[in-house]
């Protein structure tokens, strides 16, 4: 009789060749990718007019002295020399003046240089705490992964409104420090974003691959598992943007936040309230900012989603 076929083991060498051709994203893949947010006419537009607004307000000392001629404390004067205070848009100030004679627009555009550096501080504070835990919890397991998710759960079941007004209160945080403050306790988010990621992505056969072939863990976590989170770091990080922008915003309109006298759109909007009826354009400008940079963030975050999903490539 003959002995049945015995089941030989593949050969390292071919198990690595197919986990080659099973790595998500290659090369060809990301090009795809970026084809395909190219082809993506309002995720392109979103990203001209989040670009646009960026250029426009990191550019606000030049454009206010040598355009409009003016600084965000400077009070205007009418023709017949009194302080222009709530005076509608016109000749001299195409969107009007303050209760304090000062250019709306002006103010406009050096407040979105501070709403801006908060939103994307925040977002970098964010990925920068939240991506290394996430990776190492989803990758590693066991003891990291519940270190990681209890100092997730202890930082969201802090209350954020008031740690925040109290902080704003008793130190009176710079841009810098309230772009930190705010990172601090976004990174949660992320950091369960990018561990969930992970945990589908480590048993992958390229993964197990590397392991066979006595690859270390940081190497086959830069290697071979950050470049697949890379696209949900991405992402997460246009939400945290946008998320901190409309934080600021909300933490101005309750009289904390930014620091006088800088102004951000959110302290320009909680400024207004009080002059709704009598000077409405003090109210519109700075919220149709800060609803035009949230909206561009989201769709360039929803865009590159739909670029980098893999069940599309």
């Amino acid at each position: 009789m003959t002995s049945p076929p015995t089941m030989q083991q593949p050969h390292a060498g071919a198990v690595v060749a197919e986990a080659a051709t099973l790595r998500t994203p290659s090369g060809g893949r990301r090009r795809s990718a970026w084809a395909r947010f190219a082809a993506d006419r309002i995720g392109l537009g979103a990203l001209g007019l989040l670009l646009l607004i960026a250029a426009v307000s990191a550019a606000a000392p030049l454009l206010a002295s040598g355009v409009l001629h003016t600084d965000p404390d400077q009070f205007l004067r009418t023709p017949s020399g009194r302080i222009a205070i709530l005076q509608p848009p016109g000749p001299g100030y195409p969107l009007g003046t303050d209760e304090l004679g000062r250019d709306v627009l002006t103010r406009l555009l050096y407040a979105g240089r501070v709403s801006l550096l908060v939103g994307f501080g925040v977002a970098f504070v964010a990925l920068a705490i939240g991506a290394p835990l996430g990776l190492l919890a989803g990758f590693l397991g066991g003891r990291v992964d519940d270190l990681v998710n209890a100092c997730v759960q202890l930082v969201l079941n802090v209350p954020l409104l008031f740690v925040l007004i109290v902080l704003s209160i008793q130190l009176s945080p710079s841009v810098v420090e309230l772009a930190v403050l705010f990172g601090f306790f976004f990174w949660p988010g992320t950091a369960r974003q990018v561990r969930a990621v992970v945990l589908s992505v480590r048993s992958r056969e390229y993964v197990e691959a590397a392991r066979v072939l006595g690859a270390s863990n940081a190497r086959i976590i830069l290697r071979h598992v950050l470049p697949n989170v890379v696209s949900v770091m991405l992402v997460v990080a246009g939400i945290d943007v946008a998320a901190a922008i409309l934080a600021e915003s909300g933490l101005s309109f309750l009289g904390f936040g930014v620091p006088v006298p800088l102004s951000s759109w959110g302290n320009m909007l909680s400024g207004s309230q009080e002059q709704f009826r009598a000077a409405p354009w003090l109210v519109y400008p700075p919220g149709a900012m800060i609803f035009l940079a949230v909206l561009a963030v989201y769709l360039v975050a929803d865009a590159l989603r739909d670029a980098f999903d893999p069940r599309l490539s």
